[in-house]
């Protein structure tokens, strides 16, 4: 049996993997796919791959599309949720902010450098015409530094993705000012270059069997109460949010991978931009 190792965040996306593993359907066909939890992100997940401590990410296409800019030796293999991600831009309940152009030369909590809270705080930024080279940002590592962050006012906002953030509004741990959805697709899954070297055909397996769950993931009986179930969210919220979230089973376009690169390049993010090939490969 062939082992892949896997990261991502524990988020009510990646559903689909935890099935396939817990059903046995990837160690069916061979495969003994080992999850691992990063609830710090994408910036943690850009790290285990340049260090090899996984062989695969399910990764903000912003946030793998900047490391490997900046040479994290991997390559997007396939698109895995094809609709945008919807950032909600949050305060602390209490907080004397209530309109988002009240946080201009704020200060950001983000996970880390690199992570999509970081990112997105500058197409934020952008988007309401601040001025992106004095962004500010404190360094939380997760949601729960992000609550301490802005409780004790040394950040003043964070974004994170409206789903998951959605209970800690629905408790006033949170107020929600805005949201701010993704200009692209916004969960890739990456593997690093020497796992795509050493063994192509036992990712390409993975995928055919990730695939197979995702095309139909939707349409399972109780789907939707499994979901609230498993990431205490309220059945009405996982029902909006499967109506807005499209799986893909194919590769990222070119299209795509080029607005994001553009976006980055305009922020100053990045200081170059790459060919097709350097940032995908086909299986």
């Amino acid at each position: 049996m062939k082992t892949i190792k896997v990261g991502g965040v524990p988020e009510h996306f990646n559903l689909p993997w935890h099935l396939c593993i817990e059903e046995n359907k990837f160690s069916d066909a061979g495969l003994n796919v080992i999850w691992k939890d990063f609830p710090e992100g994408t910036g943690a997940m850009n790290k285990a791959l340049r260090a090899g401590e996984i062989d695969v990410a399910v990764i903000l296409t912003e946030g793998i599309v900047r490391d490997i800019l900046h040479g994290n030796k991997s390559k997007i293999i396939q698109n895995y949720i094809g609709s945008p991600l919807i950032w909600g831009i949050h305060v602390a309940t209490g907080s004397r902010y209530k309109d988002i152009q009240d946080l201009e030369n704020t200060k950001a909590a983000i996970s880390r450098e690199g992570s999509g809270s970081h990112l997105m705080s500058y197409v934020n930024a952008q988007h309401h015409g601040w001025d992106t080279s004095i962004l500010e940002f404190e360094i939380v590592n997760n949601i729960e530094g992000a609550i301490e962050a802005l409780k004790n006012d040394t950040a003043q906002y964070f974004m994170w993705e409206y789903f998951t953030t959605k209970p800690l509004v629905d408790n006033k741990t949170f107020r929600l000012i805005a949201d701010c959805p993704t200009p692209w697709p916004c969960f890739v899954i990456a593997a690093r270059n020497e796992s795509i070297r050493k063994d192509p055909d036992r990712l390409k397996t993975m995928l055919k069997v990730l695939n197979i769950e995702t095309k139909n993931f939707r349409n399972q009986r109780k789907i939707d109460v499994v979901l609230s179930e498993r990431y205490q969210q309220k059945l009405e919220d996982i029902r909006k949010w499967l109506d807005l979230t499209k799986w893909s089973q194919d590769q990222i376009n070119e299209e795509d991978l080029e607005k994001v690169q553009e976006n980055l390049y305009d922020l100053n993010l990045v200081d170059k931009k790459k060919e097709l090939k350097d940032l995908i490969h086909n299986l």
